[in-house]
C-alpha cells in the first residue's frame, strides 16, 4: 500500500496539497474567523503548532489572484459549510507578512529583514501598477519596491499597501502577520528592544489601527504582548491565547486526528507511546498534541516500527527560557522544578499581558513565559478574592520532560566546568572519603535532581563533577551495560592509583547506609579491578556511593573514617 508522504516542515498549503501530503483539515477555522467577525485576531500558541500553515491556507482561501485556488479545497470540511461561507472565497486581496526572518543579531539586520519582507509583499502585487487607478501612488509604490525609501517609508508600508489594493480591487484588504513577536523575543535577547518595539508598534499601529481598508487581520505568534506596547489604543483587538475556548482544536492535533494519523499508517498499536509523549497540551478546552512532533514520530516509525521517540521538538525551539529558569532558581523554585520533573503540579498567578522586558523581573514571570509557550499545561485555574487568577501547573509529556533533564545536566556540567574542584579530587586520591563526601554533597544540593530516572541522572551528575580531571582518563560504562563498574579513574601511568566508583539509588533514607556498603561488596563480587590488573594498575581505590534525593554517603576500602555525626 502507498503512503502520502508526510508534511515535515511544510508550511505552504498550495505545496502541501499539490504534492499529496497527509492534510490535517484545519480548514473550519475559516468558517470560525468568518463567524466571529473580529477586525484584530491575535493567535498566541507554542512554536511549531500549526500557525505558519494555517496562514497560508488563509491566503489561498480568501485572495484575488489570477488563479482559482478552489481546487486546493476540494472534499475538505470547509466546502461542507455552505455558500455562505464558500463565497467568501477568491474574494479578497490579502497581504501576507511573515516576521520570523528578522531573528537577527543587529538592529540594522533585523530591520533589513523586516523591510525585506514588505517588499516582497508590494512585488507580488504589483499587477495593480499597470491599472490607472493608482497614478498617484505609483511613484511611492516603486520607491519601496525598489528598496529606496527610509525607514519612515516603511512604517506606513502595509498601511499604504493595503490603500493601493483596496483602490484597484473595489474590495477591503485581509492582513496575515505571522510571528509577530519574533523580533520583540530576538531584539530582547540581543539587546536592541526599545528600538524594534517602536518600530513595530508604529507599523502595526498604522496598519491596524487607523486602516479603513481592513476587511480584517489575523496575527500570529507565541506570547501576548500587552496593548501598552504594540497595541496602543487598538480597541478592535481580539486575543485568542491557549486559556481561551474560540478556536481551542485549530492549532495541534487532537485525540481523533492523531488516532486517525495512525490508523492510516498501520500504527495503531503505538497510540499509547504517542499520547505519553505528545499529547497533554490543554488550549481553552482541547487537549492536543504537539503537530511537529507527532508527524516527526509517525514518519520515524513507518520507517522503522521499533523506534524509540525522541524529543523532537527540543530542536525547534529555543530553550534558553528553561536555562534561565534554573539558573536563576532559589532552594523553593529548584524543589518547584523537582516536583513538576516527578508528575506533579505547582500554582501560580496568570498574567497574559507579558512583555518581553519584563520576562526577568520577577519568577512568576518567567513561570507564565514558560507556560504560554508551551512547557506546561493548565490543570486547573481558581480567581482570588483579589481577582487574581491562578493557574495550576503540570508538565505535559515525555517530551517536555526530556528537555527539562537533559537541560538540568547541561547546565550542571556547564557550572562545574568553572568551579575549583582541587579539594574534591584530591580527597579522592588521598583516600579522604569525609572531604569527598562532604564536596559531593555541597554540589549536590546545589543542582536540581529528579526522582525517577534516579540511577541515570546521578551518574550524570558524578561524571559531570569529574569531567574537569583532565589529566587523568574518566571512564564511563554505565551507557555500555557490559557489567563493568559504573565509573573508573585511571591515571596516565599505572603506578599511581585507579579509582573504581560504583553507584546505588536508595527509594528509603533509611537505605542509604547500607546501599553504599552494596556498592562496594559488587566491586568484590563482580572483580571490577581485573580489568585495571590486566592493564597494570596495583594501587585501586574502591569507592561505593549511594545517593537519596539530595544527600550521599561515601564509603571506600581501607579509607579515612568519616568523623562521627556527619
Amino acid at each position: 500500500m502507498n503512503f502520502k508522504p508526510l508534511p515535515i516542515g511544510i508550511d505552504n498549503f498550495e505545496k502541501l496539497i499539490t504534492r499529496g501530503y497527509y492534510l490535517v483539515d484545519k480548514t473550519l477555522l475559516i468558517k470560525d474567523l468568518l463567524d466571529n467577525k473580529a477586525d484584530v485576531n491575535l493567535f498566541t500558541r507554542p512554536r511549531r503548532f500549526g500557525k505558519t500553515l494555517n496562514m497560508s491556507m488563509l491566503q489561498y482561501f480568501f485572495e484575488n489572484s489570477s488563479e482559482d485556488n478552489s481546487y486546493l479545497f476540494e472534499n475538505l470540511n470547509i466546502m461542507k459549510t455552505g455558500e455562505q461561507y464558500t463565497s467568501h472565497m477568491g474574494q479578497y486581496p490579502v497581504i501576507n507578512l511573515s516576521l520570523k526572518s528578522s531573528k537577527q543579531p543587529t538592529f540594522d539586520l533585523a530591520l533589513k529583514c523586516i523591510k525585506d519582507e514588505i517588499v516582497n509583499e508590494f512585488r507580488r502585487h504589483d499587477y495593480i501598477l499597470e491599472s490607472d487607478k493608482l497614478n498617484e501612488e505609483r511613484e511611492e509604490y516603486r520607491s519601496i519596491a525598489r528598496k529606496d525609501g527610509d525607514e519612515g517609508l516603511y512604517v506606513t508600508a502595509l498601511k499604504f499597501l493595503s490603500d493601493c489594493l483596496e483602490k484597484y480591487h473595489g474590495k477591503k484588504v485581509i492582513i496575515l502577520i505571522d510571528e509577530y513577536d519574533v523580533p520583540l523575543e530576538n531584539a530582547f535577547f540581543e539587546g536592541f528592544y526599545d528600538r524594534m518595539i517602536a518600530f513595530i508598534r508604529s507599523l502595526f499601529e498604522s496598519a491596524l489601527k487607523t486602516n479603513s481598508s481592513l476587511e480584517f487581520a489575523v496575527i500570529t505568534g507565541c506570547l501576548r504582548i500587552s496593548r501598552e506596547s504594540i497595541f496602543t489604543g487598538l480597541n478592535n483587538l481580539d486575543i485568542i491565547s491557549i486559556l481561551n475556548d474560540y478556536y481551542d482544536e485549530y492549532f495541534g492535533f487532537t485525540q481523533a486526528e492523531v488516532s486517525n494519523m495512525l490508523m492510516d499508517y498501520g500504527l495503531s498499536e503505538k497510540e499509547e507511546l504517542t499520547r505519553n509523549w505528545y499529547n497533554g497540551y490543554i488550549f481553552g478546552q482541547a487537549q492536543v498534541y504537539n503537530p511537529w512532533s507527532v508527524v516527526k514520530f509517525v514518519k520515524d516509525l513507518y520507517k522503522n516500527p521499533n523506534v524509540f521517540p525522541s524529543s523532537y521538538w527540543a530542536n525547534t525551539s529555543s530553550n534558553s527560557i528553561v536555562r534561565s529558569l534554573i539558573e536563576r532558581a532559589d532552594n523553593v523554585t529548584k524543589n518547584e522544578i523537582e516536583l513538576l520533573i516527578e508528575g506533579k503540579t505547582i500554582e501560580k498567578p496568570v498574567h497574559e499581558d507579558i512583555t518581553y522586558d519584563e520576562i526577568y523581573d520577577s519568577m512568576d514571570n518567567l513561570w507564565n513565559f514558560m507556560f504560554f509557550t508551551g512547557y506546561f499545561k493548565k490543570v486547573n485555574e481558581r480567581i482570588s478574592e483579589t481577582n487574581q487568577k491562578y493557574v495550576e501547573l503540570e508538565i505535559p509529556n515525555e517530551e517536555v520532560k526530556y528537555i527539562f533533564r537533559t537541560k538540568i545536566l547541561k547546565w550542571f556540567h556547564d557550572k562545574i566546568k568553572v568551579k575549583d574542584l582541587s579539594i574534591l579530587y584530591s580527597a579522592i586520591f588521598e583516600k579522604d572519603r569525609d572531604t569527598f563526601q562532604k564536596e559531593l554533597n555541597k554540589l549536590l544540593r546545589e543542582t536540581i535532581s529528579f526522582n525517577d530516572a534516579y540511577e541515570n541522572f546521578y551518574h550524570g551528575f558524578v561524571v559531570g563533577v569529574l569531567a574537569n580531571m583532565h589529566e587523568y582518563i574518566v571512564k564511563s560504562n554505565r551507557e555500555s551495560g557490559d557489567g563493568r563498574s559504573d565509573i573508573f579513574i585511571k591515571s596516565p601511568s599505572i603506578f599511581d592509583p585507579a579509582v573504581i566508583i560504583e553507584l546505588k539509588v536508595c527509594d528509603n533514607p533509611k537505605d542509604i547506609f547500607k546501599m553504599s556498603d552494596k556498592a562496594l561488596e559488587q566491586i568484590e563480587e563482580k572483580k571490577y579491578e581485573e580489568e585495571l590488573n590486566q592493564e597494570g594498575y596495583e594501587n585501586i581505590i574502591k569507592y561505593g556511593i549511594s545517593f537519596y534525593r539530595k544527600d550521599c554517603i561515601v564509603k571506600c576500602r581501607d579509607c579515612h573514617l568519616v568523623k562521627v555525626g556527619d
